[in-house]
């Protein structure tokens, strides 16, 4: 689904953008605070490579996610990456404070 996009005329700065308003509208309020604040929190490290690849992870469902993220499912393949294992360390119970 990603290749539907529209990502490949906007530049980086306006990808971050989106990719933060995305992150903080889930509809899942957990998904919206836990992906919100990580990409918040990473975005503007991020090259055109890291941003592609949570566009891509942002498609899929926000229980997968949140499984995923907190160990309670198997990672895909495709997902199994080092950004995904940052997201497994962070502190949940301390985000927002």
């Amino acid at each position: 689904m990603s290749e539907n996009l529209p990502t490949a005329n906007i530049d980086l700065e306006n990808r971050r953008k989106r990719l933060v308003f995305r992150a903080w509208h889930r509809g899942v309020k957990e998904a919206d605070i836990i992906i919100g604040t990580f990409v918040r929190t990473h975005v503007e490290s991020w090259d055109h490579e890291q941003i592609a690849w949570f566009e891509r992870l942002l498609e899929e469902s926000d229980r997968d996610i949140l499984a995923w993220i907190m160990k309670s499912e198997p990672v895909p393949d495709i997902f199994d990456t080092p950004c995904l294992h940052d997201m497994q360390k962070l502190d949940y119970v301390s985000i927002g404070d």
